[in-house]
C-alpha cells in the first residue's frame, strides 16, 4: 500500500508564533478570522479586553457551523451574552487558546467542514 500525504485545499495555519500567525507562508501580526471556504479577514481587535459582542456577531454572518475562538497565549472565555448571535443560530463554538485553535481549523478544513477561526493575536 502507498501512502500519501494529505494535502488542503484552500486557507491553512503554517506556522505560529508570540504576536504572529503564519496563513499559507503569509505572516499576519494583527487578529484574523479564518474561513475554511478560503476568507481570511482581518478582526478588528488587538486584545482580549478589546473584543465585543460586535465581533461575535460578525462570526454568526458567515454561514459557519462552528466557529473557533482562539483566545490568545492562554485560554479565556467570552461572556455567553457576546455569543448570543451564534447561538441563536445554532452555530457551535469552541474556546481554546490561539495556537490550540490553528491546530484544530487546520484539522477540521482538511475533513472539508465549514469551520471559521477567529484568532486573537496580541503583541509578544
Amino acid at each position: 500500500m502507498k501512502l500519501h500525504p494529505d494535502t488542503m485545499q484552500g486557507l491553512s495555519v503554517t506556522a505560529i508564533g508570540p504576536g504572529w500567525i503564519a496563513v499559507n507562508g503569509e505572516k499576519k501580526t494583527n487578529s484574523i478570522v479564518l474561513s475554511s471556504s478560503g476568507e481570511c479577514l482581518d478582526w478588528c481587535c488587538a486584545s482580549f479586553n478589546a473584543l465585543t459582542e460586535a465581533h461575535f456577531a460578525q462570526l454568526a454572518g458567515m454561514g459557519a457551523e462552528l466557529v473557533l475562538f482562539g483566545s490568545g497565549a492562554s485560554l479565556r472565555f467570552a461572556p455567553a451574552p457576546w455569543l448570543q448571535s451564534l447561538m441563536a443560530q445554532r452555530i457551535g463554538i469552541e474556546t481554546m487558546d490561539t495556537a490550540a485553535a490553528c491546530r484544530t481549523y487546520n484539522i477540521l478544513a482538511a475533513e472539508g467542514r465549514h469551520v471559521v477561526a477567529a484568532l486573537l493575536v496580541e503583541s509578544a
